[in-house]
């Protein structure tokens, strides 16, 4: 049976969210666990427990010399819209689930030439997956990350294999 650490109210994600939302906090938390996200200038914009929204900025430290964002960051900000959803279900579950990317496959449509956001609306289904573990068991799941430029162009897609195992 799930059950919710005391921090927790019903869901993982009622602490969580709160926390992530607050940029001050979500910052220093880029700078002391994921500091090359830290200094790409990655954002949360928006998230609840089905979606969320990151984004990359096109700037000097994300460039490539091709005049457009680097594929490595361009990921790094996909990756973080679905792993945002992902800790969001994990945060203080007992038993404790862990996760871990196992695999990325992406695909590229046009240029990243300014702000690039990340959208992943997968959370009921990365919370499904949670929720039916059995101990020990671990189980994998991919869900898709769309980044659109700032005219709403789709540029690229990335699909992230997470892995769940309880504890």
């Amino acid at each position: 049976m799930n059950t919710i650490g005391p921090d927790a109210k019903k869901m993982p994600s009622a602490a969580f969210l709160p926390m992530v939302k607050n940029p001050f906090k979500f910052r220093l938390f880029l700078l002391k666990n994921l500091p090359a996200a830290y200094f790409s200038g990655l954002k949360i914009e928006f998230v609840n427990e089905n979606k969320s929204v990151v984004s990359i900025p096109y700037k000097w430290f994300t460039r490539n010399p091709f005049r457009c964002t680097y594929f490595a960051c361009l990921s790094m900000a996909a990756e973080m819209s679905t792993g945002i959803l992902s800790m969001a279900n994990t945060y203080k579950r007992l038993p404790r689930v862990s996760l871990l990317v196992t695999a990325i496959e992406g695909k590229f449509y046009k240029k990243a030439t300014g702000l690039a956001r990340f959208i992943c609306d997968e959370g009921k289904a990365i919370q499904h997956t949670i929720e039916n573990l059995a101990a020990g068991e671990s189980q994998s799941l991919t869900v898709l990350s769309s980044g659109f430029n700032e005219k709403e162009e789709l540029i690229s897609e990335f699909w992230i294999t997470w892995s769940f195992k309880k504890s």
